[in-house]
Parts: structure tokens; sequence; C-alpha cells
């Protein structure tokens, strides 16, 4: 890389395309040893929609074709649906091109392998977007399991519930259909818990060896609606609706995993919780800047308010107490992830990780057909 800003492509304007976005422009201000960097290029299909965003988001270029893109861009975001992650994410490692692709990593395993070796073969940086890792208190948790505090540990617990699809007259998306997003709850909701269970235990707990699964759907069609509001059609949902599993560790501790979709009175409900030989902990999205941690002879949990200057990534913010947001975790995640690339150095989650999360999720839905416990394949 050279000492001239870093130009920036991104695939993807919508939900993703502004968390990152945001995040972009927030590093300047609160970042400033973060690589300069220049919103360049937006990529998408709907040329007015296109331009709209990417004046908003400020970007200077637009591009309908992401392989043009590539040739303008020193670094590029796959933040596009499931099913065209893997063919720009390989061309732009191919190219020389770092990538920072959104989870799951691919609709199915063997584009996430190919995404997986592509990162391996190339040596180019390459990052699986699970901004949850970068939360403020779930990087003190770690510090805390790394530490000793909580002892051995023995189970892991995850659920990750909301309720936007419980009207069985929400519209059909993307989202809902299996050759372009792969899995339903399980991929959308499920890839992130298991993660961030990696993250938390893997090195205290080792790989997941075996799993039981459970998927279901509870609407089997939903509507597609026209620009008045009239429903178009039905079309088939092909996807989960929710999932449950059991995991069993290399070391014998054991996980229990669960997402829904349709769960009534839960908006963005991601909670994990670990629990050791000497203590538990336990998170909660829903209070982001919070973390309770029960200590070896306390006979309750404390509840830590995660906002001292010596947590991490608080001494970018605000005083003690000045809580931060959800979209807090993607300026965290950028700054690292562009830190590494302009340092020619791996980035972490990577496309192994990504693809590790994967082969769990892979092997939940091996469990729900087969309805008995496999092996990780």
């Amino acid at each position: 890389m050279t000492d001239e800003p870093l130009k920036i492509g991104v695939l993807g304007y919508r939900f993703m395309g502004k968390a990152h976005a945001n995040a972009m422009a927030r590093l300047p201000m609160f970042f400033p040893d973060a690589p300069e960097i220049e919103r360049h290029t937006l990529v998408g299909r709907d040329e007015a929609a296109l331009a709209d965003a990417a004046e908003r988001f400020g970007f200077s270029h637009t591009a309908t074709d992401w392989e043009a893109a590539l040739d303008e861009v020193d670094v590029f975001y796959n933040l596009g649906p499931n099913h065209v992650h893997a063919e720009p994410s390989i061309a732009a490692l191919e190219a020389g091109v770092p990538v920072l692709c959104e989870k799951p990593l691919a609709p199915t395993m063997a584009e996430a392998a190919a995404m997986r070796d592509a990162a391996a073969a190339t040596g180019v940086t390459a990052g699986a977007a699970f901004n949850y890792r970068f939360v403020p208190a779930i990087r003190y948790a770690k510090g805390l399991i790394e530490d000793g505090e909580l002892g051995d540990i023995r189970q892991v617990r995850g659920r990750y519930l909301q309720d936007w699809l419980v009207d069985p007259e929400a519209p059909w998306a993307w989202r809902m259909d299996a050759e372009m997003a792969g899995s339903g709850a399980l991929g959308d909701l499920g890839a992130h818990t298991i993660d961030l269970a990696n993250f938390l235990v893997g090195d205290a707990v080792g790989g997941i060896d075996r799993v039981s699964g459970q998927l279901t759907t509870f609407v089997d069609e939903r509507p597609v609606y026209d620009d008045e509001g009239e429903i178009e059609e039905y079309r088939d949902v092909t996807v989960d609706d929710a999932y449950d599993a059991q995991v069993a560790y290399e070391s014998g501790a054991t996980g229990s995993f669960e997402a829904s979709r349709v769960a009534e009175g839960h908006k963005n409900d991601h909670t994990i919780a670990v629990h050791g030989s000497k203590g538990s902990l336990r998170f909660s999205l829903e209070r982001l800047n919070e973390l309770e941690v029960l200590r070896e002879g306390n006979r309750g949990y404390e509840t830590v308010l995660v906002t001292e200057e010596s947590d991490p990534y608080v001494d970018r913010w605000w005083p003690p107490g000045h809580v931060i947001g959800w979209e807090h975790t993607f300026v965290h995640e950028n700054y690292e992830f562009l830190s590494a690339v302009a340092e020619g150095r791996p980035f972490e989650p990577s496309f192994e990780e990504g693809y590790e999360v994967q082969r769990a999720l892979a092997a939940i839905e091996r469990a729900d057909e087969r309805g008995e416990w496999v092996a990780v394949e």
C-alpha cells in the first residue's frame, strides 16, 4: 500500500451499506490514527437509488458492475446478499484487493470453502464481518475468561431473537429464499452467536465436535407487494424461521443456541452466557454497555458498566458512563480491518474463522435432516 488514501469500494447500499458508510465517516474524528480513506465507489443495480445513496454516504463514484469497480479501488467491502458473496470476494482477492465480507460467509459450504481457500492462496487481507466481536463489553468478557476469572469453562448459551416476521403477511424478501440466503434464522442470526461463542471460549474449549439441531418454518409463503401496497403474488419461504441446537465441544464443555425471527416482543435480543467452575458472565445486546459478572465467592451477579477509559475502545469516545450504541461496533470493526489492510497483516475474524462458523451451521442443518446428533465434518 502507498501513503495515498485507501480507495474504498462497497457493494451494497442498504442496511449494511449505511452502517459501514457511517463508520467510515466517524473514523477520522474518533480514530485519527486510522488509515486515511476515500469513499470512492458504491456498487449496486438500481442507478437512481445508487446515485442517491452515494450522495448521502459520501461516495464520489458509482458502478453497476462490481468487476469494473475492482479496477478502481484498493479495498472492497462485500455487503450484498449472501448469494453474491463468493464470486466478487474471490475475484477481489485474486486481484490483490483486500476484502471485508458480511456474514454468513456464503450460502453454501462449497462457496465458503472457495472463499477461505482464495484468502489462504493469495495472502491478501480478508475479513468476515462479525461486528459483535467489537463491543467493548464483549472484549472485556474475553479478557476475564482469558485471565481465568471463570475457571474451567463448562457451558455456553446463546440466543438471538427478533420478531420482524411474526406477521404472516410480512413481505417476502431474499432472506427467505434458500438459494440466495442459504438458510434463515440459522445463518442470519445463528452465525453471529456461533462466532461470538467461538471468540469468547474457543481457546478454552476447543472446536465444536458434534451438534444436534432443529429448524422450523412457521409460515410457508409470504406476499410480494407492488408499489401501491397491493399483493401481487405469494412466494414460497424455503428457509427456517427459527432454529435450536445443542453443541458438544472438544473439551467436554457444552453449548445451547437458538434464534428466531418470529419471537414476538424481541426486536434484536442477542444474549450470550458463559458458565465456568469459578464464575459466570452474561451479556445482552439490548444493554450493550453492560456485562453481568458472577465472581467466585459472590452470591449474585454484579452489573459492570463497561464505559471506563481503560475498557476496550472506550477511550476513543466519551467520559465514563456516557454510553455508546450499536453503530459504534462498526466503527471499531472498520478501524481494526483498515489498520490490518494498511499494515498488510491478517484480520480477525478471518475467512478461515467464517468458514468454521459455516461448518457448524451446516452440521446443525444435517442434524435437523437426520433427527440425530452429527459430527462437524
